[in-house]
């Protein structure tokens, strides 16, 4: 007998910006994965799909406008700007497929015994509200549980006004199955440990440039602006072996050549994983494109692993620099010197990187880190030759860094989370003017050409 159906969704982004990074909503292709492994019938649409083919034809393409590794673009409608975001000077916008699309896609779907629908980013919970109205529409008798980051870090704001039956807190794999078996009457008893997956279902999309690749879940280090403790209380890597079948899978089978990293620690213990999973992927003879969009620690560099970065593939290396102040450097988390970061870049060079490959975050808007520590870094890294990309600070609800902003009263415990935006927190909570934005972002788009 055939077991339920489920239908999984990965809703639009609302934002005043939105790029297709190598962004896949991985979570929830692990979800479908483990599953499909239990046997359930499983339907998929993710509104940030740029090869959706009703898409390509509303754009007259034939496939979407990417760049070199296969990032890009997403479809951009204006929509309604939030009331208390109207004195924001930005177009807000509705990023991939149209509601036309999404609407026709439900239409071809069977009726499903559960929906699941993930979110990322706290601000971005408009797409996920939207949606998830859409499919109370179409299928109003069906359980919705949303879950993701949206869902665990801001857990009361999203029971109160999603509009799903269920919200799931946290990453537990385990819990959620066990929800979806109880909803759908169906009784198993079978345990997955979050280091041995299946491998996410990547597959599900008909064309695809990349796929997404986490090593590891967690991070050992306590940075105090950053949630990863809060999504993941305990740091895990995956069997290096399993990591390697998967990168293999996915190259030979799927013919995907780009892969970015989510790993937000790739290179803690490196001889006993990274290095391990680098050797297999150089003897296999692959020769993918590597990338790390959420950035590596300097300080974890070594020659022997630069070599190996380099031989496997990797592409686009971003080191996590954030700032050159000292001070700020040990209060935030005490996880690089700018004489470790120097020493990387020599090693890095040293092996075959050259200023096309390398760049590094800086951070702009850090609470108590001024307009000219921000135009300090920015010149400090392009005088070294790479180019420097701009991290637009926004507050993470749980962490050390907004206690201390509610402490001090910048900010209220209670906030709209569609204050956390980047885009929002810098004009509205820490009085950046429209002008020094500008300079500064002027400064990296030089930057970014000259080095």
């Amino acid at each position: 007998m055939e077991k339920p159906h489920i239908l999984l969704i990965n809703p639009w982004i609302y934002d005043f910006a939105a790029h297709d990074l190598w962004m896949k909503p991985l979570g929830l292709l692990y979800i479908a994965s483990v599953l499909r492994e239990e046997g359930y019938k499983i339907s998929f649409i993710d509104c940030l799909d740029r090869y959706n083919t009703e898409l390509l034809k509303l754009q007259n393409l034939e496939r979407p406008k990417n760049k070199k590794y296969g990032s890009g673009h997403f479809l951009r409608t204006e929509v309604r700007k939030p009331d208390i975001l109207k004195d924001i000077p930005r177009r807000y916008c509705r990023y991939g497929i149209t509601e036309e699309i999404f609407i026709e896609e439900l239409k071809k779907i069977s009726h499903p015994d559960a929906i699941l629908v993930t979110s990322m980013m706290t601000y971005w919970y408009p797409g996920v509200f939207r949606a998830i109205e859409l499919l109370k529409d179409k299928f109003p008798n069906t359980p919705v549980i949303l879950g993701g980051i949206y869902a665990t870090l801001c857990h009361d704001h999203a029971l109160n006004n999603s509009g799903a039956d269920f919200v799931f807190n946290g990453n537990d794999i385990n819990g959620t199955l066990a929800l979806i078996n109880k909803l759908t009457g169906i009784e198993n008893q079978f345990r997955y440990s979050i280091s041995e997956l299946p491998s996410p279902a990547f597959d599900l999309y008909q064309n695809i440039d990349y796929a997404c690749i986490s090593t590891s879940f967690g991070c050992p280090y306590q940075c105090t602006y950053c949630a990863s403790k809060l999504l993941y209380p305990d740091f895990i890597q995956r069997k290096p072996e399993s990591v390697v079948s998967e990168i293999e899978y996915f190259y030979q089978k799927l013919g995907i050549k780009n892969f970015a990293f989510y790993d937000d620690a790739l290179l803690v213990n490196s001889d006993k994983h990274i290095e391990i999973i680098l050797d297999e992927v150089i003897k296999l003879n692959l020769y993918p494109y590597f990338h790390t969009p959420n950035g590596i620690h300097p300080r974890l560099i070594t020659a022997s692993l630069a070599q190996k970065l380099f031989l496997s593939g990797f592409k686009t290396l971003r080191l996590s620099l954030e700032t050159t102040n000292k001070k700020l450097q040990i209060e935030t988390g005490n996880k690089v010197t700018s004489e470790e970061f120097e020493e990387a870049l020599k090693i890095l060079k040293t092996a075959g990187f050259g200023k096309d490959g390398l760049g590094a975050y800086i951070f702009m808007g850090y609470p108590g880190k001024e307009k000219e520590e921000v135009n300090d870094s920015i010149n400090y890294v392009t005088q070294k030759g790479i180019r420097p990309f701009l991290v637009e600070y926004s507050p993470i609800p749980g962490t050390f860094e907004w206690n201390r902003m509610i402490e001090k009263g910048i900010i209220e415990g209670n906030i709209d989370p569609l204050f956390h935006n980047n885009s929002v927190f810098l004009r509205k909570f820490l009085s950046w003017e429209e002008s020094d934005l500008q300079k500064i972002k002027a400064m990296v788009r030089k930057g970014q050409h000259s080095a």
